[in-house]
C-alpha cells in the first residue's frame, strides 16, 4: 500500500503498543486500520480459541469458526457501542458462529444405519473395532497411566507401600496387616493419608494442565491472523476495484 505524507496540519497518529487500550486499537479499526485489527486478534486470540474449542471439540474446526467470527467482527467494528467491553463482544460473536456451525453439523449427521451400510473399509471399521484399542485412547491411557505410577512412586515408603498392595494388588487390611506386621488402623491410616497425597499432587498436575489446554502458541495464532488479514485485504481490493 503506498504511504503517504501527512499534512502538517494533522498530528501524527498514535503509536500502537502493548499499553494501547481495547478502546483506542477498535477506534484505530473501526477507521480501517488493519494493524489496530490484527493487535486486537492478537491480544484475544487464546480466549476466544478456547472459547470455540469449548463448543466445537476439533481444533481444525474452531480455527475455521474463528476466522468467520474475525471477520464479522471486523465488518460489524463500526457497531461497536464504546461503552461494551470489547472481549465480552468478540466472545458472544465466536459463540454465535461455533454454535451455528455446530448446528449445521448436526442436521448433516448421518444415521446409524447409513453409517453401518457404508461401503468405506475406514468407516467399517472404525464401528467393528473394539474402542478401547484405537490407538488416540491407548495412548492417553498409557499417559494417565505414567502420571499415576510417578505419583505412586512419589509416596513415602511405607505410604507407597501399603497403596499398592490394597489399592493395586486390592488385598484385604487383613491381609496387609499379617504381611507388613503392623496394626490394621495402621494399614488403613497409611492408606488414606497415601490417598489424601495422591490427590494433592494429581490435582495440582490437573491444574497445570489445564493452564495448558488446547495451548495457542504462536503458529497457531500466526496463522489465524495471517488467513484472517488475507480475506480483509482481498475484501478491500475488491472494494477498491469496483470504484
Amino acid at each position: 500500500m503506498q504511504a503517504f505524507p501527512l499534512s502538517p496540519s494533522f498530528p501524527p497518529p498514535k503509536t500502537i503498543s502493548a499499553a494501547s487500550t481495547d478502546f483506542d486499537l477498535t477506534e484505530r479499526a473501526a477507521d480501517g486500520d488493519e494493524f489496530a485489527f490484527e493487535c486486537i486478534m492478537r491480544r484475544h486470540n487464546r480466549l476466544l480459541f478456547r472459547t470455540a474449542r469449548s463448543i466445537l471439540k476439533s481444533d481444525a474446526d474452531t480455527e475455521d469458526a474463528l476466522q468467520e467470527a474475525y471477520l464479522r467482527a471486523w465488518r460489524a467494528l463500526p457497531t461497536f457501542r464504546a461503552g461494551a467491553k470489547l472481549s465480552t463482544w468478540l466472545v458472544r460473536i465466536v459463540i454465535n458462529e461455533a454454535l451455528g456451525r455446530l448446528r449445521r453439523s448436526r442436521a448433516e449427521v448421518i444415521p446409524l444405519e447409513s453409517a453401518m451400510a457404508c461401503a468405506d473399509p475406514l468407516t467399517q471399521r472404525s464401528f467393528e473395532e473394539d474402542a478401547d484399542l484405537q490407538p488416540e485412547l491407548c495412548a492417553m491411557r498409557s499417559e494417565v497411566r505414567r502420571l499415576m505410577e510417578a505419583r505412586i512412586d512419589s509416596l513415602p515408603e511405607a505410604f507407597r507401600t501399603v497403596f499398592v498392595l490394597r489399592a493395586v494388588e486390592e488385598l484385604s487390611v487383613e491381609e496387609i496387616s499379617a504381611a507388613l506386621d503392623v496394626p490394621e488402623a495402621t494399614v488403613r491410616t497409611r492408606f488414606f493419608r497415601a490417598r489424601g497425597l495422591l490427590r494433592e499432587g494429581l490435582s495440582h498436575d490437573v491444574d497445570l494442565a489445564i493452564d495448558d489446554a488446547f495451548a495457542f502458541a504462536g503458529a497457531r495464532c500466526d496463522r489465524i491472523v495471517a488467513g484472517v488479514m488475507a480475506s480483509v485485504a482481498e475484501h478491500r481490493d475488491i472494494s477498491r476495484s469496483s470504484f
